[in-house]
């Protein structure tokens, strides 16, 4: 018999859809619960490539196994459909973005379904759906009569191109991150929310998560929370004048030489003379072009003006210069600094080059070089003379708290969160303005639905689409006119909160009801892309916390384990891109090789959160295992009832490793030791049918297709999906697994568990998995292995 994977692939596609095979039932409480997300795709016009199926089907193998282990199993997919990328589209092609977007998800929808993935499509949600955005809506309600929801006066990203406001998370080097399109700084009205309210439960919470530490130490950078003092400097020779400045080291002031404030405070303007005016003005111009992040860029080098203005430092008296610099925010802290250039690398190198004083205050150090960071006793620092870091701190906190010029201070990074944009394609903000006041929208007049325009181009002037829907705008409001707030949310309004919408997502009364939320939070599993670590993994953190706060769902963090899978590279290592021409499309692939052969492949290239380049030949490859685990099943005659004592303890073995290792989302050492296995069974006269049928259990999470017709070959009328996860006799497994030493040259560089006798392809794997990763520029030029007891490499 041939395996004729198309037939077979889209034979069972159809069954599951059909027999609703992966239907969750949410109100089942007699089983324990299993929750894997994936985070659902923007449905782009390009529709799926190649690195989509590797995050979808690592939560597709737990949710199987999962399943067969009699959790209850809830595994949704929805759409993340609003945003910026469906409207540029739309404004390029002169299509609408909701006829556009309806039309992408049907093409993801397929795609998906084409790869055998066993999402509940009951489930599905969409966030441009009036009755999603409904309840997201509702969220920015309970936001603004909280006060966290505010409208503002404040210096925003503006991109002219794409005519609205942007968050610092969508600037990358002071360009959109759609479009790449300019962005400058400028002072707008805009809707904010205030995140920084919930910085420290933020940073508290990521304690308590199983998260990569790597993401966790973004976020806590990201929120930048530090301890110190707010300091109040008074202009020289303008008594009415003074500015606030927030300071980590308030034990170093008596080093500070120079003051520092961000270009766009109104303060400039009022402390510049006549002689800096015009040098000022321009440095001004020049620093609203450019980004948060290239502005606070550590390597770049230092640019100021000076003012002309002076301060007086408030524990000696000394006049000191106020310079402007573009590396001081006006978004972070009090938007000015005291500058202690002898012992801040920066401040240090700033002096440097405009030739202002350096003092040193604490010893150590050579300050003709380099600024002292490091601690050591005060010098030139009066009453702090002779005490160190702690000590100092306290005792000069005292003193400013004492004279009344300063206090202590807790500080974040963290800014507020921008939340409008001066686009058409987002959920409206259910805000109208009666008589110059603002008032939210009735619950009963939500959903606010987005009204249909025909010209929904943004404004260069930073006017919205909606006000040219001005049957829309102009409404009534307990008789009186009105108008509604013409700005849309951003697109990660819609995702912060979806993760809870898919446990109840028909439910018209309700955001969901509680007893589910109760059973189905946290989130067990949730993979996705390490790039979301700032925008939407704190987002929907922050959305999460506020909810549980206000008692609607029952737990503080949404999402207890999150993973994220590593981008499939070209074919040369680099990214894929259109460019350069090495974009590899899953279509091409499932159509050629079968969908459980991509899946195969996706999940043996590496560990599931390495960056991996394609090859072309290891996708043939994994046709080729399915091809013998099919001969084996289908022309061997070895599947009888009898026993076959040869492969005892190879298959308990595998049943334990392969269990462990989907656990621990290992799923190439599993995929591995499932080829041992079947190496082993090829080599024997039978294989006996619990150990057939076992084996095909254990594979079916990775290869559901295959493994489900051959489970129908074997005799069974049911579905495979909820057969019962196979169990292995500790007793029966193999003896030890051996630590094989991997050496560059004779040194010892790692370890890898091999078992007895394994076969070598699969060892020069397992070496290479490991060990890639530390070659840097180095060049293989041998590799000798002595079976089972060590892998040297020669590298040069």
């Amino acid at each position: 018999m041939e395996y004729k994977f198309n037939e077979i692939e889209k034979k069972w596609q159809n069954y599951w859809e059909e027999n609703h095979t992966f239907f969750t039932d949410v109100w089942d409480f007699s089983k324990p619960k299993f929750y894997a997300l994936d985070m659902f795709p923007y449905p782009s016009g390009q529709g799926l490539h190649v690195g989509h199926p590797e995050g979808y089907t690592a939560t597709d193998i737990m949710s199987r196994m999962k399943r067969m282990q009699g959790y209850n199993v809830l595994h949704p997919m929805g759409w993340d459909a609003f945003g910026l990328p469906a409207e540029q589209y739309a404004i390029k092609t002169g299509n609408h973005p909701a006829g556009f977007t309806a039309s992408n998800i049907d093409t993801f929808k397929k795609q998906l379904k084409m790869l055998g993935l066993s999402f509940d499509w009951d489930k599905e949600i969409s966030t441009c759906d009036p009755d999603y955005y409904k309840w997201t809506q509702w969220i920015f309600k309970q936001l603004y009569q909280d006060g966290l929801a505010k409208l503002v006066e404040m210096p925003v990203n503006w991109c002219e191109e794409l005519g609205c406001v942007l968050s610092n998370d969508e600037v990358i080097n002071g360009k959109s991150e759609r479009g790449g399109f300019p962005v400058v700084r400028k002072n707008m009205k805009q809707w904010v929310l205030d995140i920084p309210q919930y910085a420290d439960i933020l940073l508290d919470g990521l304690d308590d998560i199983d998260w990569p530490e790597s993401t966790k130490e973004i976020q806590r950078n990201w929120i930048g929370r530090s301890e110190g003092a707010e300091v109040k400097f008074v202009v020289a020779d303008q008594e009415d004048l003074n500015f606030t400045v927030f300071t980590t080291r308030p034990d170093t002031l008596f080093g500070a030489t120079y003051c520092v404030l961000a270009p766009e405070l109104d303060l400039v303007d009022r402390i510049t003379t006549l002689e800096q005016k015009s040098a000022v003005d321009a440095y001004k111009k020049t620093t609203a072009s450019k980004s948060d992040l290239e502005r606070t860029e550590l390597n770049k080098d230092k640019t100021g003006v000076f003012t002309g203005g002076y301060a007086i430092n408030p524990v000696n008296g000394k006049k000191i210069p106020i310079w402007i610099s573009d590396y001081v925010l006006a978004s972070y802290g009090t938007g000015c600094i005291m500058a202690v250039p002898a012992h801040d690398q920066r401040d240090y190198e700033f002096a440097s080059k405009f030739g202002i004083e350096i003092i040193p205050v604490l010893e150590g150090g050579d300050i003709s070089k380099e600024a002292f960071s490091g601690d050591g006793p005060h010098i030139h620092s009066d009453f702090l003379n002779g005490l160190h870091k702690e000590d100092a701190i306290s005792k000069m906190v005292d003193w400013l708290e004492e004279h009344q010029i300063g206090t202590k201070k807790v500080n974040y990074k963290l800014r507020e969160w921008i939340f409008a944009r001066q686009r058409y394609w987002g959920e409206p903000i259910p805000i109208v303005y009666v008589d110059d006041e603002m008032k939210s929208l009735a619950d009963s007049d939500l959903p606010l639905v987005l009204p249909k325009l025909e010209d929904y181009a943004p404004s260069k002037e930073g006017n919205s689409p909606l006000d040219k829907a001005t049957n829309w705008v102009n409404t009534l409001i307990d008789g009186k006119p009105a108008k509604r707030e013409t700005s849309t949310m951003p697109g990660s309004a819609g995702s912060s909160w979806y993760f809870l919408r898919y446990i109840d997502p028909k439910n018209q009364n309700e955001l969901a009801n509680k007893k589910l939320l109760e059973y189905w939070l946290p989130v067990d599993l949730y993979v996705g892309g390490p790039e979301h670590a700032v925008g939407h993994l704190l987002y929907s953190r922050f959305w999460n916390q506020y909810l549980y706060n206000k008692g609607i769902v029952p737990v503080k963090e949404p999402f207890a384990k999150l993973r994220h899978q590593g981008m499939i590279l070209g074919t040369n290592g680099e990214k894929m891109s259109k460019s350069k021409g090495n974009v590899i499309n899953p279509d091409d692939m499932v159509n050629q090789y079968g969908a459980d052969s991509l899946r195969v492949y996706e999940m043996f290239m590496g560990p599931i959160e390495s960056a991996k380049p394609w090859d072309p030949n290891g996708i043939d490859g994994s046709k080729k295992f399915l091809d013998r685990v099919w001969r084996l099943y289908t022309e061997s005659g070895k599947i009888k009832q009898e026993m076959n004592s040869n492969l005892e303890k190879i298959y308990h073995y595998t049943v334990k490793k392969v269990t462990n290792d989907y656990e621990t989302m290992n799923f190439n050492t599993a995929i591995s030791q499932m080829m041992i296995f079947m190496n082993h069974a090829n080599k024997e006269n039978i294989l006996p049918l619990s150990y057939a049928e076992g084996f095909l259990k254990l594979l079916n999470p990775v290869a559901p297709h295959i493994t489900e017709e051959l489970w129908n070959i074997l005799g069974h009328t049911n579905s495979i999906s909820y057969e019962k996860w196979p169990e292995y006799d500790e007793d029966k497994t193999l003896a030890d697994e051996i630590t094989l030493p991997i050496q560059f040259n004779g040194k010892l560089k790692a370890t890898i568990q091999i078992i007895p006798d394994e076969d070598e392809s699969l060892v020069k794997k397992k070496v290479h998995d490991i060990i890639d990763s530390k070659l840097e520029d180095k060049m293989i030029v041998k590799e000798i292995y002595i079976k089972n007891k060590i892998y040297n490499i020669v590298v040069k």
